[in-house]
């Protein structure tokens, strides 16, 4: 069986599919799976460390606007989806799962041409337009998200990496701590961004540095690939450690008992799984997934969330700060994300996707 996946751009597009890949090899290791995407994401770095073939056509953004460009896209997705068909026939897939994203949209197209069965997930509350598209063309429609937007649609929550869901984060936060040369005994923030970072969190984090580390704090903060600072925090105890990048979240995630970051579905997703509670600050672009993301998981008593325009400094040390002083409020809010978190999403779509192939 040969099974073609198409998601990029972001990490809440391909992790998910090849949390999907993995699941797939472990029900059956002589499943061929080929991932398409383009050149413009991080599927470029994150597919071929993982072990699958990447095959790349042209990006075909659809504009949310009627704009002149809009006049350049019927040729340039036809290009697209005459790519995307030379792969389907190139390894002979049986069927085609997208996740979203700009190759999602020529992929549809091109299965619906061949003939192939199409399963669609979308991990937000309101899905993209590839998404939208993709529903129409078949009954095959899960999502990350209860209550999602698309009709007939499974909840079924979002793929995830088996290092994350199967994390014992209490069993393994000494282990964590030491790796990233933090201290075991130190109330611990995590702080990210997402996949490429964020900068109103970076700069509010690293403002706030002197007064969490006065009250006794450590921070792990991950800045992202593209971000910078002008200075960073001078060494000394307690522990302010900053990377551009983090591999390894699992035990990011494990090393600590709170996150400051955005509320992207995957970030969501992963964090309640893991049961690591976090301050929110959703994305203030877009069309308002991420603050839905985090309203669930707040109501929930998962978290707390800001919007970006108020995450200042001083909000941290007056909202962040306590939560990390009080061991008793970590643990409730860690065991109310952990309600909310689904840890089967891997597994219950591979068997769907094995399902609707045979």
């Amino acid at each position: 069986m040969r099974v073609v996946l198409a998601g990029g751009g972001t990490a809440g597009h391909i992790e998910p599919a090849l949390a999907l890949a993995d699941a797939l090899r472990h029900l059956d290791p002589s499943i061929g799976i080929t991932c398409v995407g383009t050149d413009r994401g991080l599927e470029t770095r994150l597919v071929p460390a993982r072990g699958y073939e990447l095959e790349l056509v042209p990006a075909v953004p659809l504009p949310r606007a009627i704009t002149p460009s809009l006049l350049t896209v019927p040729g340039r997705l036809a290009g697209a989806i005459n790519a995307v068909s030379a792969i389907l026939d190139r390894v002979k897939a049986d069927i085609l799962v997208g996740f979203g994203g700009y190759v999602a949209t020529p992929a549809y197209l091109a299965a619906r041409r061949r003939g192939l069965p199409i399963v669609v997930h979308e991990a937000n509350p309101r899905p993209g337009l590839a998404n939208r598209l993709g529903a129409r063309l078949t009954e095959h429609v899960f999502t990350g998200y209860p209550d999602g937007a698309l009709p007939k649609a499974a909840y079924i929550g979002t793929p995830l990496r088996r290092e994350i869901v199967t994390l014992d984060r209490l069993s393994t936060g000494d282990k964590a701590r030491s790796w990233f040369g933090l201290e075991n005994d130190r109330p611990t923030l995590l702080v990210f961004g997402g996949s490429q970072g964020a900068r109103s969190i970076n700069q509010a984090a690293l403002a706030a540095a002197p007064a969490l580390r006065a009250a006794g704090m450590q921070v792990l903060h991950v800045l992202g690939p593209k971000n910078t600072v002008d200075q960073e925090p001078p060494p000394g105890d307690p522990q302010y450690v900053l990377l551009p990048y983090v591999d390894r979240m699992d035990l990011a995630y494990a090393a600590a008992d709170l996150a400051l970051c955005r509320s992207g579905a995957l970030t969501c997703a992963e964090l309640t799984a893991v049961g690591l509670p976090a301050a929110y600050a959703p994305l203030p672009h877009g069309n308002g997934e991420q603050r839905i993301n985090a309203e669930r998981i707040v109501q929930g008593g998962g978290g707390l969330m800001v919007d970006d325009a108020d995450l200042t400094p001083d909000w941290i040390i007056q909202n962040v700060l306590p939560i990390l002083r009080d061991p008793e409020r970590v643990a409730v809010m860690s065991e109310a994300a952990s309600r909310l978190g689904r840890k089967d999403a891997d597994i219950t779509l591979a068997r769907k996707v094995l399902e609707i192939a045979r």
